[in-house]
């Protein structure tokens, strides 16, 4: 966050905050003194001010934007955390499905990001965009969420040069992470038992050294993963 780090009073909405990546970031936010807001569909941690919100419908996304931060007096910076795949071969996952993913993960990034904007420059303040390390590297039966997160990657990169000078932008590269992301998939597509995942916590706490670093100081872009991660480089 520009200017200092995340204390009393500092106004931080997350996408997807009601759990995995985007539960532990509103978590850390609110032990650091800040005022976590949420847009999800379920309800975050007890007395987290939220609305409801389907993100793949990007207009309904950036109303809602809109409404929490003038509801709350302003915003000093903006988490993309929300996300979700459906693995499988273009041929079998289905095209609702396909369209669903990049939505969630690409468009509502910028649709949350571009109704916060007026907040931001106002308070001169932080996006952190979350893309992956399949944002970097693409592998089979992983084609919306590739195209999506490479999307995020290049989106991201584009609104650095942007908003220089004006608000901080920062690009997360998580690799897999202990949380939920993987529950529902079929069970060919979920990490193995030996399966090395990195703590969402660890990941949320790179966010808020991202968001700590003073006017002028920008981290550009971060690599955050579990040490033995298969997916990078």
């Amino acid at each position: 966050m520009s200017g200092g780090p995340p204390g009393v009073g500092r106004t931080v909405l997350v996408t997807g905050g009601s759990s995995g990546l985007g539960a532990a970031v509103v978590a850390a936010v609110a032990r650091d003194g800040g005022r976590p807001l949420v847009l999800d569909r379920q309800a975050p941690a007890d007395g987290v001010p939220w609305v409801e919100c389907d993100l793949a419908d990007t207009r309904a996304a950036e109303a809602a934007t809109r409404q929490l931060a003038e509801r709350s007096g302003g915003l000093d910076a903006v988490v993309t955390a929300a996300g979700m795949d459906v693995p499988g071969k273009l041929a079998d996952v289905p095209g609702e499905t396909w369209d669903r993913i990049v939505a969630v993960d690409l468009l509502a990034t910028a649709a949350v990001v571009r109704a916060a904007l007026p907040f931001l420059e106002t308070s001169r303040g932080s996006i952190v965009t979350v893309a992956s390390t399949l944002g970097v590297r693409a592998v089979a039966d992983a084609t919306a969420y590739c195209a999506a997160k490479f999307g995020v990657v290049g989106f991201t990169r584009a609104l650095a040069a942007e908003l220089a000078g004006r608000v901080g932008v920062t690009l997360l590269v998580p690799g897999g992470m202990r949380t939920a992301f993987f529950d529902d998939r079929d069970v060919a597509y979920r990490p193995g038992p030996d399966a090395v995942l990195n703590d969402p916590a660890d990941t949320a706490a790179a966010v808020m050294f991202a968001l700590s670093q003073p006017a002028g100081c920008a981290v550009r872009e971060m690599v955050v993963c579990a040490d033995r991660e298969t997916s990078y480089p």
